[in-house]
């Protein structure tokens, strides 16, 4: 029986997955352990969203076996999910753009896009609750219940993408200051590690703190993708560092390779090249 006092939550992480690895797949799990033991939350869904070609990483391969990947990885769980929407764009896409996005998408169908700002109510369904089988001619406040019951989107990431706010135009201001007050942020972190202070010494970050839930990986897990990539140049075992079923497309289709490496080999990164001339004009 759902509890109506819980708030939904979706969790969303972006970044290449290039390729996914068992960390990865890990981070949801210690978000949703970490949401349900506060009592408070329920996580009812998992996104992964893999970047576009067009985010010029260095060593980035085709979106279409980044997706691939992933899908194979999730095959088996029964929350988790991949969208390729953003990897499907001509264009890089905002972090915040593809949070909007899959807020709207929760949202009903004759929404409007002006709600694609909109702060997720926390209590989804609470109110709905007090009134069964009943169609009440009077809306208090004005608000469709179809909007109360959205959950909220959350982004998921790593320590290392929270501290990323800190480059110099790879975010725009606004953006962080809406996906940390708007949405929140699950940052998985390694303890001891220096997260906190990081928060801190950010006064965007500060105001907006008990919208970013600190998960501590007490089992720690030093897999990242760009080791696995390395492991593959140099014909190493990478077996137990991703799913078996990603190892066996990652064979077969010769992936990694020291050309694949260095594919956008000194190409500006995406958002820099946009930020950096947005603040010119």
């Amino acid at each position: 029986m759902e509890d109506p006092d819980k708030t939904e939550v979706v969790l969303l992480a972006c970044g290449s997955f290039n390729p996914i690895t068992n960390m990865h797949l890990r981070l949801f799990e210690l978000a949703k352990d970490y949401f349900h033991e506060t009592g408070k939350y329920k996580v009812i869904k998992g996104i992964i969203s893999p970047v576009g070609d067009a985010y010029k990483k260095k060593g980035l391969i085709s979106a279409t076996h980044r997706v691939t990947m992933a899908k194979l990885a999730t095959k088996n769980s029964d929350w988790v999910e991949v969208d390729d929407w953003e990897s499907s764009q001509s264009e890089w896409l905002e972090t915040l753009k593809v949070l909007r996005y899959h807020h709207q998408k929760l949202l009903s169908p004759d929404a409007t896009n002006s709600l694609q700002n909109a702060i997720p109510l926390t209590k989804p369904g609470r109110k709905r609750k007090q009134e069964p089988n009943r169609h009440d001619p009077v809306k208090k406040k004005n608000q469709s219940p179809d909007i109360k019951s959205v959950p909220q989107v959350k982004l998921l990431c790593g320590s290392d993408m929270l501290e990323s706010f800190g480059i110099p135009n790879l975010w725009k201001l606004e953006d962080i200051t809406e996906i940390v007050k708007n949405y929140g942020l699950v940052c998985i972190s390694r303890a001891g590690s220096s997260v906190q202070k990081f928060i801190y010494e950010s006064d965007i970050l500060w105001r907006h703190k008990n919208n970013i839930h600190l998960v501590e990986e007490w089992i720690t897990n030093d897999i990242s993708s760009t080791k696995i990539r390395r492991a593959l140049r140099r014909g190493q075992s990478i077996r137990y560092l991703v799913p078996d079923v990603v190892q066996a497309y990652i064979e077969k289709n010769n992936l990694y390779s020291p050309e694949s490496e260095d594919r956008n080999a000194g190409v500006v990164l995406a958002p820099l090249q946009k930020h950096a001339s947005d603040s010119k004009n």
